[in-house]
This record gives structure tokens, sequence and C-alpha cells, in this order.
């Protein structure tokens, strides 16, 4: 893709204005919390300690807002006094000497940076720490006013903290949406598998319900019960409405028995959308008694036999369960010591340390950002002081808050950041022209523009940024400070700081594109090792641990996510790399989405533990384990990977014998076939 096609897709993407489920009323009691910091603020201590206790609210709200598992006070607790020991540290070192604030600005920011390596939410309360930093350091004039101003914005954290505890809005939405969302996702995928039986299966609902799933002791003791055990019996029901499905291993393709299977995935698609409905709104299940009657028909037996018999009882026993289970009030306990467990904070700094050390090696995308956004806000910081404008802090403030570790957030964000702050100072500039607000009329204002853009700020980062704009702006404007001052600062120095951001990125990239061989490689690594598992359930059903697939299976998940992931951002990365061709890596991924399903048909028919070891089993999946840890180091290497070693047990005596398990070997088998023929092809359009 050329630069200037990738600028204008990052510029639209940037501008685009979402359609998304709105959610007023947390809006609306982040307002409130904002609000009553702001008017005890000027009460009683003036407009420059409200202007703190106010930024101190105002990021502990948007932190709430993180799309985060953890408990929603727990975050707004750690936005708040994060920030609040950031200002008084700022303040003390940069009070008197601009390089040594230099040089701690320099620390911080390589610090929010790398926090990136423990995920997003941590990405985005750091570098908001940093960027509010820039501005508090500034608004006290004395060590104990620096005190006072970072105990206010710790005490704007602990406000939203307390509100969010004694007004709590639809307490486990979240959990609940997830765990419906993937319900209801196996629900449509029961039905697609009516029309196509090698319909594909998105796991992401799966893994957002799974994330979702792990909670905090204290959680633990109060989810409810309907939230325990669902998510478990979904992803059991997976694999069996595959098998049921699939006339390579379950009814013939035409006949009554394929008339009965859609019957079946028809009922059962009713009773997954059932069980959604009540779980995401925490009512009693009703189900259309047809589809009961579907499931427990007794001539099921006369018309389907074999695997496709096992799977449909396997399937009526497993529904029976979900519905049990999504019933409120079903008397399931959330025993803790039966739940995933979400280590405390202070268990988390030892991983999130751990995490970091990861990333300090030569070629990670996270250091190269930290590097990249530590540069970029020194210099920013720089450039402001040099020139000849007030509030000189808005350009490093611009750039820490728009990069982000991959290129098109951060152009995206760039220009949305400036499109924004355009069209949010432009309203802004006029209300304060028309209607002269004084002290409590701009805090009244500012708190409005915080409401609206916490109501609007997940349809797109543009339509944020227009009230963030108008929110600093009248914050200042308790202040005293001159509105045509502040427009014409914050506007210049805005557009100094993304433009930064952008030729940094230029000039110091990580870009995806290089690495896409490398994501497959362990994608075909991972998938390798979830088949290889299943077949040593089969080698040994009664010694083999059943935790061995389910671990392999969430890495191969993992390993495909992050796979669509990579695939995502180097489609609008403008770079051409001597890599994967566009045409191979879509075939190449479809091969690989085959083969773990074909994998997921084998464990749908696991033997039981008494069952006898399936001669063959276990060869196959040490072959099949070598050769595709073989085979993955050939896709890094941009060599075509063989798979002459499974061919050879397959067709071998040791080999196992006609049935299910023979059946689907040949079919992975094939799998790996195609993605070496996706792998040799010549190559089309680069991606």
């Amino acid at each position: 893709m050329s630069w200037l096609r990738a600028l204008k897709d990052t510029a639209r993407a940037g501008l685009t204005v979402e359609r998304t489920r709105l959610e007023p009323l947390i809006a609306i009691r982040a307002g409130v919390g904002l609000a009553l910091v702001v008017g005890l603020s000027l009460a009683f201590l003036g407009p420059g300690s409200a202007a703190s206790s106010a930024f101190g609210a105002f990021m502990a709200a948007v932190a709430s807002f993180q799309r985060s598992w953890r408990p929603r006070p727990v975050l707004a607790l750690a936005s708040g006094l994060t920030l609040a020991v950031s200002t008084f540290v700022g303040y003390l070192v940069g009070s008197s000497h601009t390089p040594a604030f230099l040089a701690l600005l320099a620390v911080w920011t390589f610090a929010s940076g790398m926090l990136w390596a423990a995920g997003p939410t941590a990405g985005v309360i750091a570098s908001g720490n940093v960027a509010i930093m820039l501005v508090t350091v500034t608004l006290p004039t004395s060590v104990a006013q620096a005190a006072g101003h970072a105990a206010l914005i710790a005490a704007g954290g602990v406000v939203q903290a307390l509100l969010i505890v004694l007004f709590p809005v639809r307490r486990w939405g979240a959990q609940r949406d997830a765990l419906a969302d993937a319900l209801a996702a196996e629900g449509d995928y029961a039905r697609r598998l009516r029309q196509d039986p090698a319909a594909p299966f998105d796991p992401e609902p799966l893994m957002t319900a799974r994330s979702a799933a792990i909670v905090t002791r204290r959680q633990a003791r109060s989810r409810p019960a309907e939230l325990h055990g669902a998510r478990g019996l979904a992803e059991r029901i997976r694999p069996v409405l595959a098998s049921l499905a699939d006339p390579a291993v379950g009814a013939p393709a035409e006949g009554p028995a394929r008339d009965r299977v859609r019957e079946l995935l028809a009922a059962a698609g009713s009773v997954l959308d059932a069980a959604a409905r009540a779980i995401r709104h925490g009512e009693p299940v009703r189900l259309p008694a047809p589809d009961l009657a579907v499931l427990n028909s007794p001539d099921t037996p006369d018309l389907l036999d074999g695997a496709a018999l096992r799977a449909a009882r396997r399937l009526a026993a497993l529904l029976a369960d979900v519905l049990e289970t999504a019933e409120p009030g079903s008397g399931r306990t959330a025993d803790p010591a039966e739940s995933m467990l979400r280590p405390t904070l202070p268990g988390l700094v030892p991983l999130v340390a751990k995490a970091v050390r990861a990333e300090l090696r030569p070629g990670s995308p996270i250091l190269r950002h930290a590097l990249r956004v530590t540069a970029v806000t020194s210099a920013g910081y720089l450039i402001g002081h040099a020139l000849p404008l007030g509030h000189a802090y808005w350009a490093p403030m611009a750039a820490v808050m728009v990069m982000r570790p991959d290129f098109s957030q951060t152009y995206s964000r760039a220009v949305a950041r400036f499109g924004g702050t355009l069209v949010g100072v432009a309203v802004a500039t006029g209300i304060v022209q028309l209607a002269h607000p004084g002290m409590y009329l701009s805090g009244l204002l500012a708190v409005v523009s915080a409401c609206l853009m916490y109501v609007l700020m997940r349809t797109g980062y543009a339509v944020s940024q227009v009230f963030v704009s108008a929110y600093v702006v009248f914050l200042l404007g308790m202040g005293g400070v001159r509105w045509d001052q502040t427009v014409r600062d914050r506007v210049s120095l805005t557009l100094v700081g993304g433009l930064l951001a952008m030729v940094a990125y230029a000039l110091y990239p990580a870009w995806e594109t290089p690495r896409l061989r490398t994501r497959l490689a362990d994608w075909v690594a991972a998938g390798g090792r979830y088949a290889a598992a299943v077949l040593g359930q089969y080698a040994d059903p009664a010694g083999a641990r059943r935790a061995d697939v389910r671990e392999a299976v969430l890495a191969a998940r993992d390993a495909r996510i992050a796979w669509q992931e990579a695939l995502s951002r180097a489609a609008g990365e403008p770079v051409r790399h001597r890599g994967i061709s566009r045409s191979a890596a879509d075939d190449a991924a479809e091969a690989l989405a085959a083969l773990g399903r074909r994998a997921m048909l084998l464990e749908a028919h696991l033997p039981d533990r008494d069952g006898d070891p399936v001669p063959g089993a276990a060869a196959l999946a040490h072959a099949l384990r070598t050769a595709t840890e073989e085979g993955a180091r050939a896709v890094r290497e941009r060599r075509v990977p063989q798979w002459e070693a499974v061919r050879g047990v397959l067709d071998g005596p040791d080999g196992p014998p006609p049935g299910v398990l023979r059946d689907a070997a040949e079919l992975l088998w094939e799998s790996l076939e195609e993605v070496s023929a996706a792998l040799g092809a010549k190559p089309a359009v680069r991606l």
C-alpha cells in the first residue's frame, strides 16, 4: 500500500463516527462525580485547586470506561492515585529546573510506553497520566501547594470510585453481555451449520467470555449463579455441533438422517439464544416447547447411528445443562475455589514486571513504541517552550495521547485529535463569546462537556476530542485564562504534537508486515499441538490429561487471533515487503482454520477413561507434533513445509485403523497439505 493511500485510509478511520450502544447512566454517574469535585473545590479552595481535582476525577472516570474486567472502582482509584503521585513528583523535580523535569518526563514517558506490554488498559491509563501531569505540574507554586494539589487529584479518583460502589449501574452487566454473546454466537453457528456443514466459527466471543469469567476472590463470592458454568458448557457444545453437522464423521449429506440433523441444529440455536437472552437480562429462560421436543425426540435413534447418534445425545445433555445454569436462582454456587481467579493489584506487579522485561529486547514493537513516544514527548516539550505561545505542554500532551504501538491507530488518532480539537475549540469559543461565563458557569460548562464526552466516548476518537477540547477550554476559563489565547495555543500546539507523532512513526516504525510469517508459523505450531493433544487422548484414554487439550485449544485460539490482528494491521501499512502474498495468507489461514476444525471433530468423540487405546494414535500424535514444529520453522525461514512424516504414519502398518480417527486424520493431513500449497504458490498481490 502506498503512503498516500495509507494516509487517506487512516484519516478516514480516525474521523469515522461509530454506531455503538451508549451507556448514559454510567456517563451521568461519572459527570456527577466530576461536578461534585469541581463544585466543592470552587466553593472552598478556588479555581486552581478545582482544576487539579477536576483532572483527577476526569481521568479516573475515563479509566473506568476502559475495556477491563477488573472492578471499576479499582481502575478509578489506580488512575487517581498514580496521577497524584506523577503530579507531585513532577512538581518536585521540575519546579525550578526545566532540564530536570525534561529528564523526569522522558523516564515517565518511557515507563508509560513499556506498560503497553501489560495490556491496553494499563497503557491508556499510563499515557493519560503523563499527559495530565504536563498540565497539573504548572498549577502549584510551592511544595505545600503541590502536595495539596496531589491530594485533590487523588480525592477526585476516590470520589469516582465511591460513586461506582454506591450507585452501581447494571452490576455484572459486562460479564453478562460477554457470556450472552458467546452463547448467541454458538446459536448462530448451529443455524449456519444447517446449510454449510463446514461453516467457520470465530472463537473471539468465547475468548472474551473466558476473560470476563476470570474474577477476583471478592467477585467470586458475589457472582450471580447464572454466570458460573455456562461458558464451559458453551465450549463443550461447539465441537459437538460441528461433529453432528459434518458428513465425514456424522450423518450422510442427504436423506432422512440429514433432515433430523438440521432439525437438531435449529433447535440447538433456539435453546442457545434463549439462554443468552436469559443471562443478558437476568430473566427466566423462555423456550418454545417444540425445540425441546426435537432434542428429546424418541425416534432419533431410528434415524441416526454411530458417531452422529452419540453427538445428538451429547448435544441434548449439554443443552439441558445450559438451560439449568442460565436460569436465575438455579441454586448453583460460585465457589471461589472453583473459579479462575484474577491476581490482586499487588499480585499483578511481578506479572507486569515480567511482561515488561520480556519486551526489553531488540525488535520488540513495545520497546520501539516506548522509545518513539519518549523522543516525541521530549521534543514536543522543547518545541512548545521554544515557540512564542503559552501552554507549551499541549504539544507533548497531544503526542503522548495519540501515539500507539501500531501505525494505523497512531495516524488515525492524530488526524482525529486535530479535527476534534478544531471543532471543540470553535464551539467552546463561540459559547464563551456569547455568554462570557464566569468562574462557576465555566465550571458547569466544563462538567457538561465532560459528561457528553463520557456518553459518546465509544462512538469514535474524533467525537470524544470535540468535548475534551471544550472541557479543557472551559476548565482553564475558570481561572481567567483568555479564550483567544487558549484557541491559538491549543490548535497550533496540537497540530505540532500530532505531526511529531506521525513523523516519528515514519522515521522509526514497527511494521507488522515483516512479522506476518512469524505469526503464521506460531499458528501452525499451535494448531499442530492442539491436534496432537487430541490424538494423545485416543492413544491413552486412562492416563492422558484432559487439561492438555484445553490448554492446547486456548493456545491455538490465541495464535489465530494474533494472526488475524497482525494481518489487519499489516493491511493498512504503507510498506512493501518481500513476504507472504495476500492470496497465500488467505489460503493458509483457511487451511489452518480447517485443521483446527478437524481436530475439534476428533475432540467431540474422545473415548471414555475406561476405553481401550486406539492403535496408531500415539505414533500419529508424535508425528504430527514433530512435523508441525518443523513446519513452523520452515514458514519462518521462507521454506515450504513438508508433511512426509504424517503421511508415512498414515500409510504405514502402525497407522490408525478405519473409523472416525482414521477419517479425521486423513482430513488433518489434507489441511496441512493445503497450507503447503498456499505457501508454495507463486506470489500475486503482496501485503
